[in-house]
């Protein structure tokens, strides 16, 4: 008989993540690739893990068509060389697909359906992007039923603003400023790269290259550069490129496993799932949707916001990850949120964001036994939140001096 089980985040690898379009350096590189890159750089690193016992693979796109289509979960698990015995699936939660696919698989190992399941996500928005290939229903906007304005996510992050007046285009700037500053930091204290796994790329003369690092990263940036910088979704906006996460190519990977797989090969999880929750808000203000997922993921958990100790929240865009910290009573600049930066400075590749998201909240507890939980939350697409809650399982109770 299967028992229900605790879920343990093992382990979580991505590639570099490189800027969309044809100067980015993932523009000769096949979406699939990707993911398998990924892959095959954590299975590497977890090999004390049997290949032939991951039970599902669910890899998530928010454009499923072309090197991001045909059953990706399955595709790349061949691809990368897993045996044939080993299924896969597809995700598509847009930005919230990676998250769904751990959240998905999770729920699989908790019941005892599975013991170890691979799950994470993959967008090549260079060469897909957002929205491209989709053909939304007319009646969304002859019914009223969406705002037209709702599938533009820089319209719906100037409606923050429209909403909380007291959280300023001044307040965005400086949180945008400063996700890169902090990003920069990570980097130069080798904080983010060994989660990296280096990727083979090829340039526009056919020269090969190795992809290392996020491409995107801008460390210089200052307030008087965003200051000036033009508002795109509306004249005289508060919403900028230096305020957005860019448009990015990428993809991530996690490993994870049923308690009993656990003690079985002797694993050391970096951390164990607490809660998790979906929730959904009006489309035209998609940017507060991690406030009522969070909610439900506390109340599930049965703790507060104060029990949270480390956030990794996806910032698609700063007002966003504002109106969440505003919500809940936390400081722009709270150091226990983002402290390595986030998708403003590293890029936002949709579907996969919600892995990275892991990877370095699972970092960070590395470092901080002092911190129980953590959270990793991001705003989705059509009027949406996701929020998963993590234990630290180096936790050891004592305060930190």
């Amino acid at each position: 008989m299967a028992e229900i089980s605790d879920v343990y985040f093992v382990d979580g690898m991505r590639t570099p993540f490189g800027r969309a379009g044809e100067k980015g350096m993932y523009w000769n590189t096949r979406a699939d690739d990707l993911a398998v890159k990924a892959t095959i750089g954590l299975m590497e690193r977890n090999s004390a893990v049997p290949a032939d016992r991951i039970d599902d693979v669910a890899i998530a796109a928010t454009s499923q068509t072309g090197d991001q289509g045909l059953t990706l979960g399955r595709s790349v698990a061949i691809l990368a060389g897993l045996p044939n015995t080993v299924p896969g699936l597809a995700v598509e939660r847009m930005c919230a697909g990676a998250m769904t696919s751990v959240t998905t698989m999770a729920a699989s190992i908790g019941i005892g359906m599975y013991d170890f399941a691979l799950a994470g996500g993959v967008e090549h928005m260079g060469h897909h992007p957002i929205g491209g290939n989709a053909d939304p229903n007319p009646r969304f906007v002859a019914e009223k039923m969406v705002d037209p304005g709702a599938l533009n996510m820089g319209v719906t992050a100037e409606r923050i603003f429209d909403r909380f007046p007291h959280l300023t285009k001044e307040r965005s700037d400086r949180f945008g400023m400063l996700s890169q500053h902090k990003v920069q930091v990570a980097y130069d204290a080798g904080k983010i790269q060994p989660d990296l796994v280096p990727v083979a790329v090829k340039d526009a003369a056919g020269a090969w290259g190795l992809a290392t690092e996020d491409e995107g990263r801008r460390p210089q940036t200052t307030m008087e550069d965003l200051a000036g910088l033009k508002t795109p979704f509306r004249p005289h906006g508060r919403v900028t490129a230096g305020t957005s996460s860019p448009l990015t190519d990428g993809a991530t990977m996690s490993l994870l496993a049923g308690g009993g797989a656990v003690k079985e090969f002797g694993l050391q999880p970096k951390m164990k799932l607490v809660s998790f929750a979906f929730a959904g808000v009006q489309p035209e203000i998609m940017g507060i949707g991690p406030i009522p997922s969070t909610e439900k993921a506390l109340k599930k958990a049965g703790l507060k916001i104060s029990d949270i100790g480390l956030f990794e929240l996806n910032e698609a865009f700063a007002i966003q990850v504002i109106s969440l910290l505003d919500h809940f009573g936390i400081a722009d600049d709270d150091p226990r949120v983002n402290q390595w930066g986030g998708a403003i400075a590293v890029g936002h590749p949709l579907a996969a964001s919600g892995v990275r998201l892991m990877i370095q909240l699972a970092a960070q507890f590395a470092e901080r036994p002092d911190v129980r939980y953590g959270l990793t939350a991001m705003c989705v697409g059509l009027g949406q939140g996701g929020s998963v809650i993590w234990e630290n399982p180096f936790y050891d109770g004592k305060k930190r001096k």
